[in-house]
């Protein structure tokens, strides 16, 4: 008699494809989509993300027209419009519930193919610590890189308003915040 197979292997996952338009001008880059945003297909899909709050907030975008408030497919061609291309570093991996900690295995996605169809990239920004382990390969690419804090509700430590300040210094430096 075969021992059972434990049901404790970690998943492969595939993460989503780029959202990005061809006037983008900032990459932002996540790790890997939550387990909230791989069943939605959609990026940072768990509603205690800050990510769509702190764009809407950049964006001066509030009430019916703040970018959590409407639906995730009017909110792409919004970031897009706004000169903003977002993707993850990772393709895939196997991994058990949503924390970066628990990542294994990772296929990395192919950030020079993504720079080579966006030639208006002014900069790439990762989006917390997982993904900034990645910097010297997006450094490679040529452009200018740095560290945002992370928008999960992981990072407990960094309030709403902090995450802001430091996510909207690269917006504007970038090109990509309100006038």
């Amino acid at each position: 008699m075969s021992a059972p197979v434990s049901s404790t292997e970690p998943k492969v996952l595939t993460g989503l494809g780029p959202v990005a338009g061809p006037g983008a001008r900032l990459l932002i880059l996540g790790s890997f989509p939550s387990v909230a945003s791989l069943q939605a297909q959609q990026y940072y899909a768990h509603p205690r993300n800050h990510f769509w709050p702190i764009l809407s907030a950049i964006w001066r975008l509030e009430g019916s027209q703040a970018l959590s408030a409407l639906p995730y497919a009017e909110r792409l061609p919004i970031a897009i419009a706004h000169g903003v291309a977002i993707w993850d570093v990772y393709a895939g991996c196997e991994r058990e519930g949503s924390l970066d900690s628990a990542i294994r295995a990772a296929r990395l996605n192919d950030l020079a193919g993504l720079r080579r169809r966006l030639p208006t990239l002014r900069g790439i920004a990762h989006n917390g610590g997982e993904s900034a382990r990645h910097m010297k390969l997006t450094r490679a690419l040529g452009l200018p890189v740095c560290q945002l804090p992370s928008t999960s509700p992981a990072n407990a430590s960094w309030s709403f308003e902090r995450k802001l300040a430091a996510w909207r210094e690269v917006f504007e430096r970038f090109g990509v915040a309100a006038a």
